[in-house]
């Protein structure tokens, strides 16, 4: 039998092509985290200068308070997973993402949930509403919204209020003009509006973007005229009239 060495150098080359690719992938996939720490700790946090209810400092102090903050830790000892689900359970924290780069950095995002309404309700409660209708917790960073006075429940204030927060807020004037909403008892709605003696009244919580708007008229045309304080009380309750009471 003649051995055939072309065919044995073959195979063995081969092999060890495969085993050098499968070294390769391996080490691609699996940073060298064993012989590195983290040397840098990246927080970056949505919209932070607009809503401010979550900052650097405070991520610091939580992931320090739960042993998880990775500054100066070994990289292969950071846990990810355990970073994000840690922070959240921030009630202010929508969305968390964390990831370790080769150079040594942990990279930690942070999507914050927007309040636009602060809930002062007659029976006690004291909350922020989000966009979406979440309900926050009372935080100690004061913010420049809109306060919502009155009869609120929170079934009230999670179906109804996102509906007039947002749209107050989309528009630039209504958002610098209204500092409080009130809800009577019957569910209606009131506002205060930041210059002018009056109330606004918009009656049921329908059609808002088209009361608001036949208010703006008004407010143009007729208490620009007639003085934004003649009147007490506006109502943009009905389609197509406006019903002023005299101071």
């Amino acid at each position: 039998m003649t051995f055939n060495w072309k065919k044995t150098f073959i195979a063995i080359f081969d092999i060890a092509i495969a085993v050098y690719l499968v070294l390769a992938v391996s080490a691609f996939n699996t940073p060298a985290e064993k012989a590195s720490v983290c040397t840098e700790v990246k927080i970056d946090i949505n919209n932070e200068a607009a809503v401010g209810f979550v900052n650097p400092s405070e991520v610091k102090n939580i992931l320090e308070k739960n042993r998880l903050y990775p500054l100066a830790k070994k990289m292969a000892d950071v846990n990810s997973r355990a970073i994000e689900e840690t922070l959240m359970k921030n009630p202010f924290v929508e969305k968390a993402e964390c990831y370790k780069t080769q150079s040594g950095h942990i990279c930690i995002s942070l999507h914050q949930r927007t309040p636009i309404l602060h809930v002062m309700a007659n029976n006690g409660d004291n909350y922020y509403l989000d966009t979406q209708g979440a309900i926050l917790p009372e935080s100690k960073y004061a913010t420049d919204m809109i306060i919502v006075t009155g009869n609120v429940s929170r079934k009230y204030a999670q179906k109804i209020l996102p509906l007039i927060g947002n749209t107050l807020l989309k528009d630039k004037f209504w958002q610098n003009q209204v500092v409080q909403v009130n809800i009577l008892n019957d569910g209606t709605v009131e506002m205060i509006p930041r210059i002018g003696e009056h109330i606004i009244y918009l009656g049921t919580p329908a059609n808002i973007d088209k009361k608001l708007e036949r208010m703006r008229k008004f407010y143009l045309y007729g208490l620009n005229v007639a003085g934004w304080n003649k009147y007490s009380y506006i109502s943009v309750e009905f389609d197509n009239q406006i019903i002023c009471k005299r101071k």
